[in-house]
């Protein structure tokens, strides 16, 4: 029988200034577009609730995934381009009666993120 190939999907930060105080001291928020502040979103309960849900249920489109999530089709895109810039999720443009419709595809099985101090 042949053994299932997980798929992983690593991140790496590194903080430049070399200390934890000031890589805390950024996650804390002093800079508003830092990429450990977006990882700091990434990591959230909803995040990882609409991972899961994209990747069990495979839905066809942006708006079937907010539907399936019962949440706000605009929160969910929101979420979803922030999930993209990071890798985690790939959309798959397709058109239908003449509209662009996006497929959110999680391709990894585990996240492995390592911070470079």
């Amino acid at each position: 029988m042949a053994e299932k190939q997980i798929k992983t999907k690593t991140i790496s930060i590194t903080d430049k200034s070399g200390t934890f105080s000031t890589l805390f001291h950024r996650i804390k928020g002093a800079k508003k577009d830092t990429d450990i502040i977006n990882l700091r979103q990434i990591l959230s309960n909803e995040k990882a609730r609409l991972l899961h849900i994209t990747k069990t249920k495979k839905p066809d489109s942006l708006y079937k995934l907010a539907k399936l999530l019962g949440r706000d089709f605009k929160a969910v895109r929101k979420d979803i381009r922030l999930l993209e810039k990071f890798g985690f999720i790939e959309l798959i443009s397709s058109h239908k009666n003449g509209r662009e419709r996006l497929r959110p595809v999680v391709d990894a099985d585990q996240v492995v993120i390592t911070i470079n101090i």
